[in-house]
């Protein structure tokens, strides 16, 4: 038995994830766990879940499976963000773009580590400078 399922991709810093979004129950499973508890931090999971708020959905009515790789948590949960209002936006076509594009839910941050100088301890901060 299939299960027609959407799919988006979000990326963060170093985070990676792939969120699938199909009609069922409510359930929320990130790398084979409950979400609220992969996601421990408070908060995390009501902002992974607003661009199901601000599309007017009920969450209820939508399962979510995610598999989310690599970064922090940080990283992590602002890349389910974006695969989520992906994935939305493939199931329910382009009429939620605006309502996603105005909360920033469909925006990827391309902020990341800048890389190591040489000389330097890190990207931009200079070891101590001694005259003598």
């Amino acid at each position: 038995m299939s299960v027609q399922y959407y799919e988006g991709i979000g990326r963060r810093k170093e985070a990676s994830a792939r969120v699938r979004v199909m009609s069922g129950d409510g359930k929320f499973i990130v790398n084979d766990k409950p979400g609220e508890a992969y996601f421990t931090r408070l908060g995390d999971v009501d902002a992974i879940l607003a661009p199901i708020a601000a599309s007017g959905q009920d969450r209820s009515s939508l399962d979510i499976t995610v598999v989310v790789k690599g970064g922090g948590v940080t990283g992590q949960t602002d890349a389910v963000q974006l695969g989520v209002a992906r994935a939305l936006v493939k199931m329910f076509g382009t009429e939620m773009t605006p309502l996603l594009r105005k909360g920033g839910y469909l925006t990827r941050d391309a902020r990341i580590k800048e890389r190591k100088k040489p000389g330097l301890k890190r990207a931009r901060k200079a070891p101590t400078y001694t005259k003598r």
